[in-house]
């Protein structure tokens, strides 16, 4: 997969191709280890997945030439600066843009122009003012989304194949709900992602318009393509 990948050079084709060798595999919650009061152990478990466990293989795959380049990668993909441990991972979607050294960057607005809303959220405090997570600070951030309700062609055709999707949520304390990866078809664009719904449990593709019919909107991260540039100039 490393080396057929390598020779993608569209970051989107590079993607798609990765992480359709994922579908079908098996949706598995909680296969991190690591908490407030457990230490974090550095995780690669390729047979099962939950949807954004999902995201860190497939963007450190797509950066990726061997397989020990794979373990380097997936360091510094799920923990700020390649450190193994709870506090330095990143449990927020929203984590990558700020934490990704450039290699990720939220193009929500570009992708929805007017359409799109921001609201200023303190993630990781509930409305009763307990932590989603123990032992992580609270973290005011700035969360634009495009609502499902205004999503049209125009914004379905401003995004690549490739992109990350996130499942925008109005519960306070978080930015996401769910997440996945933008693909295009002839007959639209799907969202393929670790599903944990009963009838699926698994990775696979769904309409994206179909899926966002009850929900708020959505965030869109774009990966972007200097680190393939970087690695092909080192090899």
């Amino acid at each position: 997969m490393l080396a057929a990948g390598k020779c993608l050079d569209d970051v989107g084709e590079r993607i798609q191709y990765i992480s359709g060798k994922f579908l079908e595999t098996p949706y598995r919650e909680s296969t991190l280890i690591g908490s407030s009061d457990t230490d974090e152990e550095f995780v690669v478990d390729l047979s099962g997945i939950d949807c954004f466990t999902f995201l860190d293989y497939v963007e450190a795959l797509r950066r990726s030439s061997t397989f020990a380049d794979f373990l380097d990668k997936l360091r510094g993909v799920r923990y700020r600066a390649g450190t193994v441990s709870y506090q330095m991972r990143n449990h927020f979607f929203t984590d990558w843009r700020e934490y990704s050294g450039g290699s990720i960057k939220d193009i929500t607005r570009h992708v929805g122009g007017e359409r799109v809303r921001g609201c200023l959220k303190s993630l990781n405090l509930r409305s009763d003012g307990t932590l989603f997570l123990d032992g992580l600070p609270v973290v005011e951030r700035m969360i634009e989304h495009i609502p499902a309700a205004l999503i049209d062609g125009e914004v379905l055709d401003a995004l690549d194949t490739g992109d990350y999707i996130g499942i925008y949520t109005e519960t306070d304390g978080l930015d996401v709900s769910h997440v996945g990866i933008a693909i295009k078809y002839d007959d639209g664009i799907y969202l393929r992602h670790a599903s944990s719904a009963g009838p699926w449990r698994k990775v696979t593709d769904r309409l994206l318009v179909n899926y966002l019919t009850d929900k708020p909107g959505i965030v869109v991260l774009r990966p972007q393509s200097f680190l393939l540039e970087i690695f092909h100039s080192t090899t």
